[in-house]
């Protein structure tokens, strides 16, 4: 097991002089500037922003950093020399001080402004001034923008630094969070489930912040004590970092008739969000109602997928708001999330969320989002019913049709993905059924269970390595009964062989367990990062069988001291 070795035909970046003329900042040149913003992106303080897709502000650099990690798999995908990570300018960059950037690129980078809504419902009091004209990157500070290979990324500091969106915080990462978000953003990418990606780990050798967080030991539900931990910045890389939140905020502008510019505003940054991330999926001669319907259907289409593959690897997003829901249809913001061991369809790591944002409730937010998205994008297909033609009238009727199909096309993406995790060639709703109410009396562990099954075992006993409780013997006998009628529908196929694989494909070996992360991040703090590159080597193959030393350590279940205990099973949305 290697990382993925480079192509001797590429040519590899490796020097800052030629990272930085790949510059092509599409947002700040097509989009509008915050007219209130101070020169030079010397923004840094908490303050109303009224119109605008975007300010410019610079990061703060950390003091003293340190290179901690970066993503191999990913630089090779951009064509990045892995040396880049170690060059100076390039570590001052992407850990904040942007001043050592040359044109063409910019010593300024951006910040966001997005609204909040929750379960479809709008909020303002999250915002300081009690209006959502404070609300949206209070840390996330975008500093580059390139196209690779053929593809537009942009790159974001997590942790950059106070912004005009700060809400009076610091606008810091700590390095615990910014370990989990690197790791996990790779670990998704490589269960095949859309998501942003990891680029670089910094922490800086002096600097520290104070965040609530939990104990040794501790069993408490929130955290107990205050603790002093060191700053990072990761930086996140995505083809944008549009949210449906950030529609939100401009169709709200539109509403209340914020400014004169509102409705064009809108107009500016979805037809943006097409040219970023559906650009290959829409016929951009299209006229631009049908384009808002084709982006409708095919948003629905990628956030049905996203969730069902969430289901499908026992992730759970914990805080499914439309701010922290990507319009172009991947996993986005990696805050206080957490993946299913003991099967719960309630499972929740974190202890702000509630039932709503839980394991089995995704879906159900995920229309909420979508809603809201509806919701946003709606005003530019009804802007003037008086001047209305009937081809608009025709588009507007198809994109709220499309509004009304995702409960089913959602029941759709989600039976077909359970049919692929079980083997099988269509869903059977009894089976699946039952299956659920012995997985959850038998405290099954969602992915060994899984990848037991995998191997199409005969007898209960193979899958009982996945019980965290001792089963009776009429439990026992049900589970017989279940697994004898699911072997009768998937021996339909004769290639079990087959079968197998296919289903090793959809149901990984290595999951995320906490228990095993904290570790990782505890090393770090003490300038340790050998533990973090060794989850990075184990989460890179999930579906791999891999090494009897690796097996033993990643693949078992979960240890009773690790049960109910802050910051490993549950933690608070602190980072």
């Amino acid at each position: 097991m290697t990382l993925p070795s480079k192509s001797p035909a590429q040519t590899y970046v490796a020097t800052f002089d030629e990272f930085v003329r790949l510059a092509d900042y599409s947002l700040m040149d097509n989009l509008n500037a915050d007219p209130d913003a101070k020169s030079g992106g010397d923004d840094h303080l908490a303050r109303q922003v009224f119109s605008g897709h975007f300010v410019p502000v610079a990061p703060t650099p950390l003091a003293e950093p340190e290179y901690v990690t970066h993503s191999s798999t990913f630089f090779n995908e951009l064509g990045l020399s892995d040396e880049l990570a170690l060059n100076e300018e390039f570590r001052l960059v992407f850990s904040g001080d942007i001043s050592a950037a040359r044109a063409p690129m910019r010593q300024v980078g951006w910040a966001t402004g997005y609204a909040l809504s929750i379960y479809g419902t709008e909020y303002v009091q999250q915002c300081p001034f009690g209006t959502g004209n404070g609300y949206g990157d209070g840390r996330a500070i975008s500093v580059f923008e390139a196209v690779f290979n053929g593809q537009r990324w942009e790159m974001q500091l997590k942790g950059g630094g106070q912004t005009p969106y700060c809400r009076g915080a610091d606008g810091r990462a700590v390095l615990r969070s910014s370990v989990r978000e690197f790791l996990a953003q790779e670990y998704m990418h490589a269960l095949k489930v859309p998501t942003s990606r990891s680029l670089t780990l910094y922490v800086s050798k002096s600097e520290t912040v104070t965040r609530p967080w939990y104990s040794q030991g501790s069993c408490s539900n929130d955290p107990d004590i205050l603790v002093d931990n060191p700053v990072a910045i990761s930086t996140r890389v995505a083809p944008s970092f549009l949210r449906v939140g950030q529609l939100e905020l401009f169709a709200r502008r539109v509403r209340s008739n914020a400014h004169p510019r509102a409705l064009e505003e809108l107009h500016m940054i979805v037809a943006h969000l097409i040219e970023r991330e559906y650009k290959n999926d829409i016929d951009q001669k299209l006229d631009f109602a049908e384009q808002l319907v084709e982006l409708a259907k095919l948003f629905r289409q990628r956030l049905t997928s996203l969730v069902a593959n969430w289901l499908r690897v026992g992730y759970c997003q914990g805080n499914f708001n439309s701010d922290n829901c990507a319009a172009g249809g991947f996993t986005l913001d990696y805050g206080p999330f957490g993946f299913c061991e003991i099967f719960d369809t309630e499972f929740q790591p974190w202890t702000g969320g509630g039932k709503h944002f839980s394991f089995f409730n995704q879906p159900v937010a995920a229309e909420a989002n979508f809603h809201m998205f509806w919701t946003a994008v709606r005003p530019l297909l009804a802007k003037d019913t008086a001047k209305e033609t009937e081809d608009d009238g025709e588009a507007l009727e198809q994109f709220d049709q499309v509004r009304r199909g995702f409960a089913e096309e959602m029941q759709n993406q989600i039976q077909k993905m359970w049919a692929t995790k079980l083997g099988l060639a269509e869903f059977n709703p009894q089976l699946f059924k039952t299956l659920l109410e012995l997985m959850t009396r038998s405290e099954v562990d969602y992915t060994i269970f899984f990848r037991e099954l995998s191997h199409i075992p005969d007898d209960v006993s193979v899958l009982k390595k996945s019980f965290y409780v001792k089963t009776s013997q009429a439990l026992d006998e049900q589970w017989q009964s279940w697994l004898d009628n699911w072997r009768e529908l998937v021996n339909s196929d004769k290639d079990l062989s087959g079968v197998s694989a296919k289903m090793k494909q959809a149901n990984p070996k290595y999951t995320w367990r906490e228990w095993l992360i904290v570790p990782a991040y505890q090393q770090a703090s003490q300038g340790d990062y050998s533990l973090v590159k060794e989850l990075q080597e184990v989460l890179s193959y999930p579906y791999d069988e891999q090494s009897k030393e690796v097996e033993e350590k990643y693949y078992r279940l979960k240890p009773k001291e690790f049960f109910n205990a802050g910051g490993v099973s549950h933690y608070s949305c602190s980072s």
